[in-house]
């Protein structure tokens, strides 16, 4: 009688283990291990091609996930990471890293931008609605011709060409992507201390874009159009 109880014992198990999936355990204890594995590796990449590390990056995370992802949603990792930090020494790292990611991105840019005007100027010779000029890295200064500046809100980059136009002290007509109304356009120059009487004189202006910037663009954000004697011409993103 002891003998037949304990074979019965034994081959319960077996039979429950037979009805279930093939590899069941396997699935059940390796996968979440798996998953894990990857989104540690997936974090890893997409902080190495920022230069950061993994706790710059959760941090990074962090950050966008509260106030100041509310404030500037969309933020770079650099910029999020720069402003937010009290250490100067981690304040010029990844201001230091912005430049070079900066600088990067930039020839990369310009590279396909030259093939894209040498392009418009072979199928398109006489329709090309802007003039590309050659000196896109920068804002000529061979004419007094007014600029036209395309920027929006919540954008650092834009927010650091405005600070070079107007330092450069040229008549410049300023373009909001974004903003549809006059009450919007006075609040923005508000917050970005764009001089009175500079707008009174009509040396600066303040513009709905339109949709100008979707024609003229070409899809840059910060843009600058350059007016000469042959027409508009992108002088700087």
């Amino acid at each position: 009688m002891k003998k037949t109880l304990t074979v019965t014992l034994i081959l319960l198990p077996l039979w429950a283990l037979a009805a279930l999936p093939p590899n069941y355990e396997m699935h059940s204890t390796v996968a979440p291990i798996q998953e894990n594995s990857s989104s540690q590796q997936n974090t890893q990449q997409q902080a190495q091609q920022w230069g950061l590390s993994a706790s710059d990056w959760s941090r990074y995370q962090t950050l966008m996930k509260g106030e100041r992802g509310i404030m500037s949603p969309g933020l770079d990792p650099l910029t999020a990471l720069g402003v937010e930090t009290d250490n100067s020494a981690e304040r010029r790292r990844l201001a230091e890293l912005w430049v070079k990611h900066e600088y990067q991105r930039t020839e990369k840019e310009l590279a396909f931008q030259r093939e894209v005007n040498a392009a418009w100027l072979r199928i398109y010779p006489e329709t090309l609605a802007v003039n590309m000029g050659a000196n896109a890295a920068g804002i000529a200064h061979d004419t007094q011709g007014r600029l036209a500046l395309f920027l929006k809100e919540n954008c650092s980059r834009c927010d650091a060409r405005l600070a070079a136009v107007l330092a450069d002290n040229r008549p410049v007509d300023l373009y909001l992507v974004g903003i549809d109304s006059d009450d919007g356009l006075r609040a923005w120059a508000v917050k970005h201390n764009i001089p009175v009487e500079k707008v009174r004189s009509r040396q600066i202006t303040l513009n709905h874009d339109n949709g100008l910037w979707f024609r003229y663009g070409m899809g840059q954000m910060p843009v600058i159009l350059q007016q000469g004697e042959t027409g508009w011409q992108v002088a700087a993103y």
